[in-house]
Protein backbone atom coordinates (compact mmCIF):
# COMPACT_ATOMS: atom_id res chain seq x y z
CA UNK A 1 0.00 0.00 0.00
CA UNK A 2 2.86 2.42 0.74
CA UNK A 3 4.24 1.55 -3.13
CA UNK A 4 3.83 5.31 -5.29
CA UNK A 5 1.26 4.95 -7.85
CA UNK A 6 1.65 6.40 -11.20
CA UNK A 7 -2.02 8.08 -11.58
CA UNK A 8 -3.41 8.88 -14.85
CA UNK A 9 -6.65 9.55 -14.10
CA UNK A 10 -7.04 13.12 -14.88
CA UNK A 11 -6.77 12.18 -18.62
CA UNK A 12 -9.91 13.31 -20.28
CA UNK A 13 -11.16 10.74 -23.04
CA UNK A 14 -13.01 12.23 -26.27
CA UNK A 15 -16.69 11.52 -26.09
CA UNK A 16 -19.23 10.31 -28.92
CA UNK A 17 -23.02 10.37 -29.35
CA UNK A 18 -24.53 8.11 -28.04
CA UNK A 19 -28.29 6.22 -27.71
CA UNK A 20 -30.21 3.77 -26.04
CA UNK A 21 -33.53 2.11 -28.01
CA UNK A 22 -35.69 -0.09 -26.50
CA UNK A 23 -37.92 -3.17 -27.64
CA UNK A 24 -40.73 -0.74 -27.24
CA UNK A 25 -38.77 1.55 -30.22
CA UNK A 26 -38.06 4.46 -27.51
CA UNK A 27 -35.37 5.91 -28.02
CA UNK A 28 -32.89 7.74 -25.31
CA UNK A 29 -30.13 9.74 -26.84
CA UNK A 30 -26.84 10.70 -25.38
CA UNK A 31 -22.98 10.74 -25.62
CA UNK A 32 -20.92 7.47 -25.86
CA UNK A 33 -18.40 7.05 -23.19
CA UNK A 34 -16.42 3.46 -22.76
CA UNK A 35 -16.03 0.74 -25.47
CA UNK A 36 -16.97 1.99 -29.12
CA UNK A 37 -19.55 -0.08 -30.19
CA UNK A 38 -23.52 -1.66 -29.47
CA UNK A 39 -24.68 -4.45 -26.98
CA UNK A 40 -27.65 -5.63 -26.27
CA UNK A 41 -29.25 -6.91 -22.71
CA UNK A 42 -32.10 -6.41 -20.26
CA UNK A 43 -32.34 -2.74 -18.87
CA UNK A 44 -32.37 -2.34 -15.11
CA UNK A 45 -31.71 0.15 -13.08
CA UNK A 46 -29.46 0.57 -9.50
CA UNK A 47 -29.54 2.71 -6.53
CA UNK A 48 -26.50 2.93 -5.01
CA UNK A 49 -24.56 6.25 -4.11
CA UNK A 50 -21.04 4.36 -4.04
CA UNK A 51 -18.92 0.74 -5.18
CA UNK A 52 -19.74 1.28 -8.81
CA UNK A 53 -16.78 -0.72 -10.01
CA UNK A 54 -17.37 -3.88 -7.53
CA UNK A 55 -20.99 -3.58 -8.79
CA UNK A 56 -19.55 -3.40 -13.03
CA UNK A 57 -17.40 -5.78 -12.44
CA UNK A 58 -19.55 -8.46 -10.44
CA UNK A 59 -21.08 -11.47 -12.32
CA UNK A 60 -24.38 -11.38 -11.81
CA UNK A 61 -24.72 -8.56 -14.24
CA UNK A 62 -23.67 -10.70 -16.90
CA UNK A 63 -26.52 -9.93 -19.74
CA UNK A 64 -27.77 -7.02 -18.36
CA UNK A 65 -27.42 -3.11 -19.63
CA UNK A 66 -27.19 -1.05 -15.15
CA UNK A 67 -29.03 2.67 -15.63
CA UNK A 68 -27.53 4.14 -12.22
CA UNK A 69 -29.90 6.31 -10.52
CA UNK A 70 -27.51 8.24 -8.73
CA UNK A 71 -25.84 11.01 -10.54
CA UNK A 72 -22.40 11.51 -10.08
CA UNK A 73 -20.87 8.17 -11.20
CA UNK A 74 -17.18 7.80 -11.89
CA UNK A 75 -16.06 10.69 -9.17
CA UNK A 76 -13.68 8.35 -7.23
CA UNK A 77 -11.98 6.89 -10.43
CA UNK A 78 -11.09 2.97 -10.30
CA UNK A 79 -8.14 1.18 -9.06
CA UNK A 80 -6.90 -2.25 -9.62
CA UNK A 81 -8.36 -3.79 -5.73
CA UNK A 82 -11.95 -3.60 -6.04
CA UNK A 83 -12.37 -5.77 -9.00
CA UNK A 84 -14.83 -8.55 -8.04
CA UNK A 85 -14.13 -10.78 -11.26
CA UNK A 86 -11.12 -11.16 -13.27
CA UNK A 87 -13.55 -10.70 -16.57
CA UNK A 88 -16.42 -7.77 -16.17
CA UNK A 89 -19.40 -9.65 -17.75
CA UNK A 90 -21.99 -6.58 -17.21
CA UNK A 91 -23.40 -5.75 -21.07
CA UNK A 92 -23.16 -1.89 -20.76
CA UNK A 93 -23.42 0.90 -18.26
CA UNK A 94 -25.66 4.19 -18.23
CA UNK A 95 -24.78 7.36 -16.46
CA UNK A 96 -26.92 10.92 -16.28
CA UNK A 97 -23.70 13.10 -15.59
CA UNK A 98 -20.54 13.33 -17.31
CA UNK A 99 -17.21 11.51 -15.69
CA UNK A 100 -15.24 14.37 -14.09
CA UNK A 101 -11.62 13.94 -13.13
CA UNK A 102 -11.78 11.89 -10.23
CA UNK A 103 -10.65 12.51 -6.59
CA UNK A 104 -9.75 9.60 -4.18
CA UNK A 105 -6.11 8.87 -3.34
CA UNK A 106 -6.99 5.24 -4.41
CA UNK A 107 -7.49 6.10 -7.92
CA UNK A 108 -5.15 5.09 -11.12
CA UNK A 109 -7.91 5.65 -13.77
CA UNK A 110 -10.81 7.83 -14.96
CA UNK A 111 -13.88 5.03 -15.25
CA UNK A 112 -13.74 6.17 -18.77
CA UNK A 113 -10.63 4.84 -19.46
CA UNK A 114 -11.63 1.71 -17.30
CA UNK A 115 -14.32 1.06 -19.40
CA UNK A 116 -12.77 1.24 -22.33
CA UNK A 117 -10.25 -1.12 -21.46
CA UNK A 118 -12.89 -3.87 -20.09
CA UNK A 119 -14.98 -3.15 -23.41
CA UNK A 120 -17.70 -2.09 -21.74
CA UNK A 121 -19.83 0.12 -23.97
CA UNK A 122 -21.32 2.91 -22.05
CA UNK A 123 -23.75 6.41 -22.01
CA UNK A 124 -24.12 9.25 -20.39
CA UNK A 125 -26.09 12.51 -20.74
CA UNK A 126 -29.62 10.50 -20.62
CA UNK A 127 -32.40 10.89 -18.24
CA UNK A 128 -32.05 8.30 -16.12
CA UNK A 129 -34.67 9.22 -13.72
CA UNK A 130 -37.48 9.35 -16.81
CA UNK A 131 -35.65 5.86 -17.45
CA UNK A 132 -35.56 4.28 -13.96
CA UNK A 133 -39.45 5.69 -13.70
CA UNK A 134 -40.12 3.81 -16.98
CA UNK A 135 -38.80 0.44 -15.79
CA UNK A 136 -40.62 0.94 -12.11
CA UNK A 137 -44.39 1.01 -14.23
CA UNK A 138 -43.21 -1.26 -17.17
CA UNK A 139 -40.76 -3.60 -15.82
CA UNK A 140 -37.25 -4.29 -16.98
CA UNK A 141 -36.97 -4.07 -20.74
CA UNK A 142 -34.58 -5.60 -23.89
CA UNK A 143 -32.63 -2.96 -24.79
CA UNK A 144 -29.76 -2.09 -27.19
CA UNK A 145 -27.27 0.74 -26.30
CA UNK A 146 -24.66 1.98 -29.32
CA UNK A 147 -21.67 4.63 -29.95
CA UNK A 148 -19.69 5.63 -32.43
CA UNK A 149 -17.74 8.24 -33.59
CA UNK A 150 -19.99 9.26 -36.14
CA UNK A 151 -23.06 9.37 -34.80
CA UNK A 152 -25.08 7.65 -36.92
CA UNK A 153 -27.61 4.87 -36.12
CA UNK A 154 -29.68 2.29 -37.60
CA UNK A 155 -32.47 2.54 -35.62
CA UNK A 156 -34.37 -0.22 -37.27
CA UNK A 157 -31.58 -2.30 -36.77
CA UNK A 158 -31.09 -1.71 -33.64
CA UNK A 159 -35.11 -1.95 -32.75
CA UNK A 160 -34.58 -5.76 -34.18
CA UNK A 161 -31.35 -6.24 -32.14
CA UNK A 162 -33.63 -5.69 -29.09
CA UNK A 163 -36.57 -7.40 -29.85
CA UNK A 164 -35.01 -10.78 -31.09
CA UNK A 165 -33.40 -11.15 -28.49
CA UNK A 166 -34.36 -14.11 -25.87
CA UNK A 167 -34.24 -12.29 -22.73
CA UNK A 168 -33.17 -13.77 -19.29
CA UNK A 169 -35.96 -16.12 -18.84
CA UNK A 170 -34.96 -19.02 -19.57
CA UNK A 171 -31.12 -18.36 -19.64
CA UNK A 172 -28.35 -19.93 -18.04
CA UNK A 173 -25.43 -17.69 -17.70
CA UNK A 174 -23.80 -19.29 -15.03
CA UNK A 175 -22.38 -21.98 -17.15
CA UNK A 176 -20.52 -18.90 -18.59
CA UNK A 177 -19.34 -16.96 -16.06
CA UNK A 178 -17.89 -19.71 -14.06
CA UNK A 179 -14.65 -20.44 -13.67
CA UNK A 180 -13.46 -23.35 -15.95
CA UNK A 181 -11.57 -25.15 -13.55
CA UNK A 182 -10.44 -26.12 -10.20
CA UNK A 183 -8.45 -23.44 -7.99
CA UNK A 184 -7.44 -22.37 -4.79
CA UNK A 185 -7.94 -18.87 -3.13
CA UNK A 186 -4.79 -17.78 -2.62
CA UNK A 187 -6.14 -14.06 -2.37
CA UNK A 188 -6.45 -11.35 0.52
CA UNK A 189 -8.84 -10.93 3.28
CA UNK A 190 -11.32 -7.78 3.04
CA UNK A 191 -9.68 -4.65 2.87
CA UNK A 192 -8.70 -2.40 5.45
CA UNK A 193 -8.31 0.99 5.28
CA UNK A 194 -5.03 1.44 7.56
CA UNK A 195 -3.55 -2.04 5.80
CA UNK A 196 -5.26 -2.61 2.53
CA UNK A 197 -5.35 -6.03 1.35
CA UNK A 198 -3.32 -8.19 3.74
CA UNK A 199 -2.58 -12.11 3.23
CA UNK A 200 -4.68 -14.63 4.73
CA UNK A 201 -2.07 -16.89 6.64
CA UNK A 202 -1.93 -20.38 5.79
CA UNK A 203 -2.25 -22.53 8.79
CA UNK A 204 -2.61 -26.60 9.15
CA UNK A 205 -6.11 -26.37 11.29
CA UNK A 206 -7.62 -23.95 8.48
CA UNK A 207 -11.36 -25.21 7.28
CA UNK A 208 -12.16 -26.22 3.96
CA UNK A 209 -14.77 -24.93 1.55
CA UNK A 210 -15.86 -25.68 -1.14
CA UNK A 211 -17.39 -23.16 -3.28
CA UNK A 212 -19.49 -23.53 -6.16
CA UNK A 213 -18.97 -20.70 -8.94
CA UNK A 214 -21.87 -19.41 -10.32
CA UNK A 215 -20.02 -16.03 -11.11
CA UNK A 216 -18.38 -15.77 -7.44
CA UNK A 217 -17.48 -12.12 -6.24
CA UNK A 218 -14.12 -11.88 -4.79
CA UNK A 219 -15.01 -10.22 -1.76
CA UNK A 220 -16.86 -13.70 -0.70
CA UNK A 221 -13.67 -15.00 -0.78
CA UNK A 222 -11.48 -12.11 0.94
CA UNK A 223 -14.48 -13.12 4.02
CA UNK A 224 -13.54 -16.85 4.23
CA UNK A 225 -10.09 -15.06 4.32
CA UNK A 226 -10.76 -13.39 7.20
CA UNK A 227 -12.21 -16.60 8.65
CA UNK A 228 -9.00 -18.40 7.57
CA UNK A 229 -10.53 -20.71 5.73
CA UNK A 230 -9.05 -22.87 2.81
CA UNK A 231 -11.55 -22.16 0.09
CA UNK A 232 -11.30 -24.47 -3.23
CA UNK A 233 -13.31 -22.58 -6.15
CA UNK A 234 -14.93 -25.27 -8.70
CA UNK A 235 -17.06 -25.40 -11.56
CA UNK A 236 -21.05 -25.00 -11.19
CA UNK A 237 -20.82 -28.53 -12.79
CA UNK A 238 -18.90 -30.57 -10.78
CA UNK A 239 -20.67 -33.36 -9.71
CA UNK A 240 -20.93 -33.64 -5.68
CA UNK A 241 -18.92 -36.78 -5.93
CA UNK A 242 -15.96 -34.72 -7.03
CA UNK A 243 -17.10 -31.87 -4.33
CA UNK A 244 -16.92 -34.49 -1.39
CA UNK A 245 -13.79 -36.06 -2.73
CA UNK A 246 -11.99 -32.90 -1.51
CA UNK A 247 -13.30 -33.85 1.79
CA UNK A 248 -14.65 -29.54 2.30
CA UNK A 249 -15.63 -29.08 5.88
CA UNK A 250 -18.31 -26.86 3.91
CA UNK A 251 -19.62 -26.21 0.74
CA UNK A 252 -20.66 -22.50 -0.40
CA UNK A 253 -23.20 -21.79 -2.87
CA UNK A 254 -22.21 -18.51 -4.70
CA UNK A 255 -24.12 -15.52 -6.55
CA UNK A 256 -24.46 -15.79 -10.26
CA UNK A 257 -26.73 -14.57 -13.46
CA UNK A 258 -29.21 -15.44 -15.20
CA UNK A 259 -32.42 -18.09 -14.78
CA UNK A 260 -32.42 -20.29 -11.75
CA UNK A 261 -34.15 -22.53 -13.47
CA UNK A 262 -32.63 -22.74 -15.94
CA UNK A 263 -29.07 -23.29 -14.28
CA UNK A 264 -30.76 -25.86 -12.04
CA UNK A 265 -31.39 -28.24 -15.00
CA UNK A 266 -27.79 -29.61 -13.82
CA UNK A 267 -27.17 -27.40 -10.07
CA UNK A 268 -30.28 -29.28 -8.57
CA UNK A 269 -29.20 -32.75 -8.54
CA UNK A 270 -25.43 -31.39 -7.08
CA UNK A 271 -26.73 -29.44 -4.29
CA UNK A 272 -29.45 -32.17 -3.45
CA UNK A 273 -26.63 -34.89 -3.21
CA UNK A 274 -24.93 -32.59 -0.99
CA UNK A 275 -27.86 -32.33 1.44
CA UNK A 276 -27.64 -35.57 1.69
CA UNK A 277 -24.11 -35.69 2.75
CA UNK A 278 -25.12 -33.82 5.86
CA UNK A 279 -22.63 -31.08 4.89
CA UNK A 280 -23.13 -27.57 5.80
CA UNK A 281 -24.38 -25.27 3.15
CA UNK A 282 -24.38 -21.54 2.52
CA UNK A 283 -26.09 -19.71 -0.13
CA UNK A 284 -26.42 -16.55 -1.38
CA UNK A 285 -28.15 -14.78 -4.57
CA UNK A 286 -28.49 -17.14 -7.25
CA UNK A 287 -27.38 -19.96 -4.47
CA UNK A 288 -30.28 -19.08 -2.57
CA UNK A 289 -32.69 -19.41 -5.49
CA UNK A 290 -30.79 -22.66 -6.24
CA UNK A 291 -31.33 -24.24 -2.89
CA UNK A 292 -34.75 -23.66 -2.49
CA UNK A 293 -35.28 -25.24 -6.40
CA UNK A 294 -33.13 -28.25 -4.70
CA UNK A 295 -35.70 -28.29 -1.98
CA UNK A 296 -38.65 -28.66 -4.86
CA UNK A 297 -39.56 -25.07 -4.19
CA UNK A 298 -40.09 -22.64 -7.47
CA UNK A 299 -38.77 -19.40 -8.43
CA UNK A 300 -40.09 -16.86 -11.12
CA UNK A 301 -39.27 -13.37 -12.77
CA UNK A 302 -39.69 -10.27 -10.90
CA UNK A 303 -41.08 -7.43 -12.38
CA UNK A 304 -37.99 -4.96 -11.19
CA UNK A 305 -35.80 -6.93 -9.38
CA UNK A 306 -33.58 -5.25 -6.36
CA UNK A 307 -30.41 -3.81 -7.36
CA UNK A 308 -28.98 -1.44 -4.62
CA UNK A 309 -27.32 -1.24 -1.40
CA UNK A 310 -30.16 0.48 0.69
CA UNK A 311 -32.32 -2.41 0.32
CA UNK A 312 -34.37 -3.33 4.27
CA UNK A 313 -34.63 -7.23 5.38
CA UNK A 314 -36.18 -8.39 8.15
CA UNK A 315 -34.51 -10.99 10.16
CA UNK A 316 -37.66 -13.28 11.42
CA UNK A 317 -34.84 -14.93 14.00
CA UNK A 318 -34.08 -12.22 16.18
CA UNK A 319 -36.74 -9.60 14.74
CA UNK A 320 -34.30 -7.22 13.89
CA UNK A 321 -33.43 -4.71 10.20
CA UNK A 322 -30.81 -5.33 8.21
CA UNK A 323 -29.50 -2.70 5.54
CA UNK A 324 -28.88 -5.07 2.42
CA UNK A 325 -26.87 -4.78 -0.74
CA UNK A 326 -28.59 -6.56 -3.40
CA UNK A 327 -28.51 -7.77 -6.85
CA UNK A 328 -31.45 -10.19 -8.30
CA UNK A 329 -33.63 -10.13 -11.10
CA UNK A 330 -35.41 -13.40 -9.82
CA UNK A 331 -37.12 -14.32 -6.39
CA UNK A 332 -38.45 -18.10 -4.56
CA UNK A 333 -42.17 -18.07 -4.39
CA UNK A 334 -42.73 -18.41 -0.98
CA UNK A 335 -45.97 -20.54 -1.37
CA UNK A 336 -43.49 -23.07 -3.03
CA UNK A 337 -41.46 -24.16 -0.09
CA UNK A 338 -41.94 -27.49 1.71
CA UNK A 339 -42.69 -27.64 5.38
CA UNK A 340 -39.27 -28.45 6.19
CA UNK A 341 -37.80 -25.10 5.31
CA UNK A 342 -37.81 -22.03 7.41
CA UNK A 343 -38.06 -18.54 6.09
CA UNK A 344 -36.00 -16.66 8.27
CA UNK A 345 -35.10 -13.21 6.35
CA UNK A 346 -38.23 -10.98 4.10
CA UNK A 347 -38.18 -7.80 2.22
CA UNK A 348 -39.49 -5.02 3.83
CA UNK A 349 -40.08 -3.73 0.40
CA UNK A 350 -42.31 -6.04 -1.34
CA UNK A 351 -41.97 -8.83 1.10
CA UNK A 352 -40.78 -12.21 -0.75
CA UNK A 353 -38.40 -14.59 0.49
CA UNK A 354 -35.15 -13.20 1.30
CA UNK A 355 -33.66 -15.89 3.56
CA UNK A 356 -34.29 -19.52 3.94
CA UNK A 357 -33.38 -22.60 6.32
CA UNK A 358 -33.63 -26.32 6.33
CA UNK A 359 -35.29 -26.96 9.95
CA UNK A 360 -33.34 -30.51 10.14
CA UNK A 361 -29.96 -29.93 8.48
CA UNK A 362 -27.12 -27.14 8.72
CA UNK A 363 -28.59 -25.67 5.43
CA UNK A 364 -29.16 -21.80 5.14
CA UNK A 365 -28.86 -18.97 2.30
CA UNK A 366 -30.33 -15.41 1.54
CA UNK A 367 -30.95 -13.48 -1.62
CA UNK A 368 -28.63 -10.47 -0.77
CA UNK A 369 -25.14 -10.19 -0.64
CA UNK A 370 -23.25 -9.71 3.11
CA UNK A 371 -20.37 -9.55 1.57
CA UNK A 372 -21.57 -6.19 1.37
CA UNK A 373 -19.50 -5.02 -1.72
CA UNK A 374 -20.37 -2.51 -2.17
CA UNK A 375 -23.12 -1.41 0.71
CA UNK A 376 -23.45 -1.89 4.09
CA UNK A 377 -21.67 -4.61 6.33
CA UNK A 378 -25.05 -5.41 8.98
CA UNK A 379 -25.38 -9.05 7.29
CA UNK A 380 -21.29 -10.25 7.65
CA UNK A 381 -22.68 -12.34 10.58
CA UNK A 382 -24.01 -15.01 7.86
CA UNK A 383 -20.25 -16.05 7.60
CA UNK A 384 -19.71 -16.33 11.22
CA UNK A 385 -22.88 -18.20 11.17
CA UNK A 386 -21.92 -20.79 8.67
CA UNK A 387 -18.25 -20.83 10.51
CA UNK A 388 -19.95 -22.34 13.29
CA UNK A 389 -22.58 -24.79 11.61
CA UNK A 390 -19.15 -25.94 10.51
CA UNK A 391 -17.91 -26.36 13.56
CA UNK A 392 -20.53 -27.80 15.24
CA UNK A 393 -20.96 -30.39 12.30
CA UNK A 394 -16.77 -31.09 12.33
CA UNK A 395 -16.94 -34.13 14.70
CA UNK A 396 -19.97 -35.60 12.84
CA UNK A 397 -19.58 -38.49 10.21
CA UNK A 398 -20.79 -36.81 7.46
CA UNK A 399 -19.30 -38.72 3.88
Amino acid sequence: MNKKRKVNSTKKSKFSPGVLVLENRQVFRGIGIGYEGTTTGEVCFNTSITGYQEIISDPSYSGQIINFTFPHIGNVGTNNEDHESDKVWTKGVIFNSEITNPSNYRSLKNLDQWLKKNKIVGLTGLDTRSLTNFIRDKGAPKGTISNNKKGKFNLKKLINASTKWPGLNGLDLAKTVTTQKKYTWKGFKTWNKQKGFLKNKKKKKNLKIVAIDYGIKKNILRYFSNFKCDVSVVPCKMSAEQILKLKPDGVFLSNGPGDPAATGKYAIKIIQNLIKANIPIFGICLGHQLLALALKARTKKMKLGHRGANHPVKNLINNRVEITSQNHGFEIIKQSLPKNVEVTHRSLFDNCVEGIKLKNKPVFSVQYHPESSPGPQDSYYLFDQFIKEIKKNAKKKRY
